[in-house]
């Protein structure tokens, strides 16, 4: 990154007491700017608040560095107070893009809403979902009985889509993850992967009787009845890393067992 030799901290941090302790050591050390005027932000916590302060800044292009205060940290650097200003400038971008949500409301709304993980759609009821899945227009699957399905970025497919068996995918990789949820019929369909500008189109089947909810990261939208989903290709998020301890790096690890 092109920091100037003493970049203005925006510091940010969670509620947790962990976080605020760090906050009050590290503003006495650096001070504090407003993010206004700030040439980066340090993001204290843990992976919620990255995609929190991700989604803040989305569309900023500025550059977050996270130090783990929180509990999983997947997407943070580990904590140290020391030499921060070092690690800054010697730290390595990773570029993401989002994913963009349209979800059509039963009384014809429309509502977007952008997902750095994944946009899932999820039965609201002790009912499974019957979705009709479209590829740039194409019908390929024309009913998936399931608890849901998602579909994910190669810098979310570490999350709730491993979870789901869905595949790790390289941060880049110029695909999406099209993952099922619990599956029920096709019952060996074990998902797709899709090229990085495929238009996906998940419609609700038996709306009325079997409601599904769509969510883009903490994004909620109940009784969707049509979702589409597709890259922000147009919408950059610089992320910042150590040395060895790259996005990309993580996501390789993660194949591997680490």
């Amino acid at each position: 990154m092109n920091l100037p030799a003493h970049p203005r901290i925006a510091f940010l941090a969670s509620s947790a007491p962990e976080a605020q302790l760090a906050l009050a050591s590290l503003v006495a050390h650096y001070q504090n700017h407003h993010p206004e005027n700030a040439d980066v932000v340090v993001a204290l916590g843990g992976d919620g608040l990255m995609l929190q302060t991700l989604h803040r800044f989305m569309g900023r292009r500025m550059p977050i560095f996270g130090m783990n205060r929180g509990s999983v940290g997947f997407l943070m650097n580990e904590y140290a107070e020391g030499d921060l200003i070092t690690r800054l400038h010697a730290a390595r971008a990773s570029i993401i893009h989002p994913l963009m949500t349209r979800a059509l409301l039963p009384d014809g709304r429309i509502e977007t809403a952008r997902a750095i993980n994944e946009v899932s759609l999820l039965r609201q009821s002790y009912q499974a979902a019957k979705l009709r899945i479209s590829i740039d227009g194409t019908v390929r699957l024309a009913e998936l009985v399931a608890d849901g399905v998602l579909v994910a970025t190669p810098a979310g497919s570490t999350a709730y889509n491993l979870s789901a068996n869905g595949p790790i995918l390289p941060l880049d990789a110029p695909l999406l993850a099209l993952t099922p949820i619990s599956a029920f019929r096709p019952r060996r369909w074990r998902g797709a992967l899709l090229a990085h500008r495929a238009r996906v189109t998940l419609d609700v089947l038996e709306a009325g009787k079997r409601p599904v909810a769509a969510v883009a990261d903490h994004f909620e939208f109940r009784d969707v009845v049509q979702v589409e989903v597709e890259m922000d290709h147009a919408t950059s998020l610089t992320l910042l890393h150590d040395p060895g301890h790259s996005l990309d790096e993580r996501i390789l690890m993660e194949q591997f067992g680490y």
